[in-house]
């Protein structure tokens, strides 16, 4: 555990992390950013079309570009790969955060970014074919399926918006889905007009298919219990994502999906010193230029924190 604690630890190596701890290095504040892995969630994607100022990207060129900007920043540390298992106010004005390597760091103001995870299927073949076939996000990777056949899987908003935005692009959509569909009105109209969708409801999903991509999916159907198949050469799994909270939600408010509440304006979490960004918070549009907003406002807010806490905390004596 450093001797001093940092102005403030940022969590996470994704977009929101990575432009919080930059912004941070230009306020020249002592940061530390603890991360897995940068890149965030498209550091599987094959082409990455709406990342502004890149034409196309992969996500693995990304991340490399997000840890070198990082890594420029003379008054940031790195700690990679390390886990956040838990976090703990420790004073009026200080937090104590733990890893999977036992290592503790204190801090005196916490920039949350540690996005989502998308939740998976659990089928064989989604492992193997994630970024060959296998996507999450139709806004980042819709265009990659050019005239090509594709199954949604899903029967939220989540699975219909994802539907409506493949439209453009795929040849032939096909929606499975096995509870009852569970979407705005509108968007499940949306797509049941469209000619190109054929939906194939009370249906399992129980392998993904392929070879060096995917070239099908195996599902079930749950009234008769007959298996079948279908061609296609992509696979969008649209079934919610889970938040990367879990060791914080015991600090800051978070809604029934475990998104953290934040102000929209500030970052600011319920708890005084504690700032989200990105995926990990109520935002409802989880994309990548959106989280790099976000961490910009986070260290903005944690940096005009810190200056607050030395003109008026009555710990302001062992700030650094």
């Amino acid at each position: 555990m450093t001797e001093e604690p940092y102005d403030t630890i940022i969590i996470g190596g994704g977009p929101a992390a990575v432009a919080a701890a930059v912004y941070a290095g230009r306020k020249k504040m002592k940061s530390l950013l603890i991360t897995e892995g940068f890149g965030g969630q498209s550091v599987v994607s094959g082409g990455i079309e709406n990342w502004i100022g890149e034409k196309k990207i992969t996500g693995v060129e990304l991340a490399e570009k997000l840890e070198a900007h990082v890594k420029a920043q003379k008054t940031v540390s790195v700690k990679m790969p390390e886990k956040v298992l838990s976090v703990k106010e420790v004073s009026d004005c200080a937090f104590e955060v733990t890893t999977g390597k036992q290592a503790k760091y204190r801090c005196r103001s916490l920039i949350v970014g540690s996005g989502a995870r998308r939740r998976r299927l659990g089928v064989p073949g989604e492992d193997a074919f994630d970024g060959r076939g296998v996507a999450y996000c139709a806004t980042c990777d819709a265009p990659l399926f050019q005239d090509q056949d594709v199954a949604v899987v899903g029967g939220g908003n989540s699975a219909m918006e994802t539907v409506i935005d493949l439209l453009a692009y795929a040849k032939k959509i096909y929606l499975l889905w096995r509870d009852p569909i569970d979407a705005d009105p509108i968007n499940e109209e949306k797509v049941r007009e469209a000619d190109k969708v054929r939906i194939l409801g009370s249906v399992a999903v129980e392998e993904i298919m392929g070879d060096q991509s995917v070239t099908g999916v195996q599902y079930r159907d749950a009234e008769s219990g007959e298996t079948a198949e279908l061609a296609v050469q992509g696979v969008f799994i649209a079934i919610g994502a889970v938040p990367n909270s879990e060791f914080v939600k015991d600090l800051v408010e978070t809604n029934d999906d475990g998104e953290i509440r934040v102000d929209p304006l500030t970052g600011r979490t319920s708890r005084e010193g504690i700032f989200a960004a990105g995926d990990v918070t109520q935002d409802p549009f989880k994309q990548n230029n959106i989280a790099a907003g976000d961490g910009v406002r986070a260290a903005l807010s944690a940096y005009y924190y810190l200056l607050h806490m030395k003109k008026h905390s009555p710990c302001a004596e062992g700030c650094t």
